[in-house]
């Protein structure tokens, strides 16, 4: 079986001495359309992963930003089988690693079962299902492995030790660690607590541990690849999507976003 995008797309990263950006994006938000743009745009603009949202009606880990573009794309009656087709276009000419960040109630709609060997076909290369519990979901990640898909897990700071190193032993691709409690969305700072968290998972695995939520200036992005192996920003890039519905330099704008915040990745100065 060929070797994962997003394992092979880390070890790019880690060879040429830099950190990762991973870009989070709401699929369908503000039509399906400008999704594949958007994801085809980033692919130049110092991305290395992209995670694209599926729309769910009760996001409960999501701040209003994510919340009401989710809500914008369910309008359009963006389902996961768009979803997938829209990766299926994205592929034509990208090959930028996609992973399908999602509540596990769209998956189970469509068919545990049938699922992974569909999101295989259709070119994702990861699934980071925010409210599976790791404990359940055996069977689900032993079908993602068989098609060569990565199951990221979440850790968060409340997570126990025990379970820590559980789920940083079963992450596959990276570990997202979650810098704070809470829903997502911007902060004008980092948690103090976020690197010796970083550092304690990292001594349970050598998989890549990439950070998110709150993450929103060219600043931060900084500050956290000093000790991460990646960083992930949703809610500051769906908020310039939000902020620029209606305009037909849309993806131009968000993605010159994009590049500013991946400068410190690329060694220019923010």
């Amino acid at each position: 079986m060929d070797v994962n995008r997003i394992d092979a797309q880390l070890e790019t990263v880690r060879a040429e001495g830099r950190k990762a950006f991973v870009a989070y994006i709401t699929a369908g938000d503000p039509t399906l359309e400008t999704t594949v743009e958007l994801a085809r745009a980033f692919d130049g603009a110092g991305v290395d992963v992209v995670e694209l949202g599926v729309p769910f009606s009760d996001p409960l880990a999501d701040g209003v930003v994510n919340q009401r573009a989710a809500e914008r794309a369910l309008r359009n009656g963006v389902s996961l089988t768009d979803v997938l087709e829209a990766v299926r276009t994205i592929r034509t000419s990208c090959e930028m690693p996609i992973v399908l960040f999602t509540y596990i109630n769209p998956v189970m709609r469509f068919g545990l079962e049938t699922f992974p060997a569909a999101a295989r076909e259709a070119g994702v290369d990861g699934i980071l299902a925010l409210d599976y519990p790791a404990e359940e979901a055996g069977a689900f990640r032993a079908a993602l492995d068989e098609q060569g898909l990565c199951m990221v897990q979440l850790i968060a700071p409340t997570t126990t030790d025990e379970r820590m190193r559980m789920l940083a032993e079963s992450s596959r691709g990276f570990i997202y660690y979650v810098s704070r409690t809470g829903v997502t969305g911007e902060r004008s700072a980092v948690e103090a607590s976020v690197r010796p968290m970083v550092e304690r998972i990292k001594s349970y695995s050598k998989t890549p541990v990439a950070v998110g939520f709150g993450i929103s200036t060219p600043e931060q992005v900084a500050e956290v690849a000093r000790y991460a192996d990646g960083v992930v920003v949703g809610s500051a890039i769906v908020r310039q999507i939000e902020g620029n519905i209606g305009r037909d330099d849309l993806v131009e704008r968000v993605t010159g976003f994009v590049r500013e915040l991946t400068a410190p990745l690329r060694g220019v100065q923010p």
